[in-house]
């Protein structure tokens, strides 16, 4: 035992296995930070990007145990370290597993200095936190690639097999990640889903089974005196892969979240988001702020601005979308309230279930501008002015429309945003009452 340990011991102090691990930290780490706006400040996001990084992951680790395959080969030592009194398999684990489980660490390191860049810009409410079950079975498919890799590299007798083999492995894990059918991308570690899903608590022991299997058949192929012996993992990396393949998309659920809201009901209408969101409230609130406050009074509303999964349901108004992130929302702020603000006074007006109308246009451009004005309105009215008297004759109707809202009494704007607020409801663009 002291005879394997202190081999293993030394691989794995100074070798080439803790270099491997390090540069795949840092090519994640650089992957993760240039794309840090789209997923640090939701869990789900974080989770759904640390599972992509796989498709660079699984291939550098693959090159890497191909590299350490060769070493030996590179040295022009191999016949003298065939001579070793251990046996095959022995003298080839001493070599592969201290690689498989750098490289398995630096992916876990990647991960955990990921969730914590997300820990405080995280905008999950009450039952949301990080999403850590398929960790576990990532990090065990990059240890495995770098078992499959170094057998490559002790068969392969070429020095570019090692970036050939990164090549081959990415192409071949993403495109069955990006695909839209067929039971085989189940079978790819690398597939992608929706960052609205979750796996069933089974999919990720399955999955280890699968590439673990693979890769210990490989290995006893090669290195074992007896190789019969690796049908046994093959074996079981038969019956991972029915299993995946006969459950297919049943191998992911809606996240319970994405069912739920959260609402702030001291407002009209109220203001709700999805529970994953649940941390951006009260910015929206404060966004809306000025909106809720001019529609104080104002009869024939929407519930709610919602932001329910399938859309909104016919007493609601759509809440501008809040995803993907790293658009309206960037490290767990709002990026841009006022146009927030605009587009859910559009959504007020035009109701999923209602055709758009020209007839209406005027009016619902007057009350956008007095609810929440266009952040960059005064532009398009300047290009509006530049041109002749036809075309300048339809700006000028729409600025005498917004003049005359804002200057009625509150009681008469109450009264006729109720009245329009009822014809939008009803879907009765000629029910408007004029301006």
């Amino acid at each position: 035992m002291a005879a394997v340990r202190a081999p293993l011991l030394t691989e794995a102090r100074r070798g080439f296995a803790p270099w491997a691990g390090l540069a795949v930290l840092l090519t994640l780490g650089g992957t993760l930070a240039a794309t840090a706006d789209r997923w640090q400040g939701g869990w789900a996001e974080t989770a759904t990007e640390l599972h992509a990084a796989v498709l660079i992951a699984a291939p550098a680790a693959a090159a890497a145990g191909c590299w350490q395959g060769g070493r030996e080969r590179r040295r022009r030592t191999r016949e003298l370290w065939e001579t070793a009194v251990r046996p095959p398999l022995a003298r080839f684990l001493v070599s592969a597993l201290p690689t498989a489980l750098w490289v398995a660490a630096g992916y876990l390191a990647a991960a955990g200095l990921a969730l914590l860049a997300t820990w405080p810009y995280a905008l999950g409410g009450a039952g949301d936190g990080p999403r850590l079950a398929r960790l576990p079975a990532d990090a065990a498919v990059t240890a495995a690639a770098v078992l499959v890799g170094q057998v490559v590299g002790r068969v392969v007798p070429w020095r570019a097999a090692a970036p050939l083999l990164a090549v081959v492995g990415y192409v071949g894990l993403g495109v069955p990640a990006v695909a839209d059918s067929g039971a085989g991308r189940h079978l790819d570690p690398a597939f992608m889903v929706l960052d609205t899903s979750v796996p069933v608590w089974w999919l990720p022991v399955a999955m280890t089974v699968w590439t673990g299997g693979l890769a210990g058949a490989a290995v006893l192929a090669y290195a074992a005196r007896r190789r019969w012996t690796a049908v046994l993992p093959l074996a079981a990396a038969t019956a991972a892969a029915v299993l995946l393949t006969q459950a297919g998309d049943g191998l992911w659920r809606t996240d319970p979240l994405v069912r739920r809201q959260v609402c702030d009901t001291s407002v009209t209408p109220a203001v709700c988001v999805n529970a994953r969101y649940a941390g951006a409230l009260p910015q929206l609130t404060d966004a809306l702020s000025d909106v809720t406050g001019r529609l104080a009074g104002v009869r024939n509303l929407p519930v709610r601005w919602s932001d329910r999964w399938g859309g909104p349901r016919a007493d609601e108004a759509g809440l501008p979308s809040l995803t993907p992130l790293g658009w309206s929302f960037v490290r767990g702020r709002l990026t841009d309230p006022v146009m927030f603000a605009w587009q859910a006074v559009g959504a007020l007006q035009l109701r999923g279930d209602c055709p758009d109308d020209d007839a209406a246009h005027p009016a619902d451009d007057a009350v956008r501008n007095y609810l929440a004005p266009r952040p960059d309105q005064e532009y398009f009215d300047r290009l509006d002015a530049r041109g002749d008297t036809g075309q300048r004759a339809e700006p000028a109707g729409r600025r005498a429309a917004r003049a005359r809202l804002t200057g009625m009494g509150g009681a008469e704007r109450r009264a006729w945003l109720s009245a329009y607020f009822a014809a939008r409801a009803a879907c009765d663009a000629k029910g408007v009452p004029a301006l």
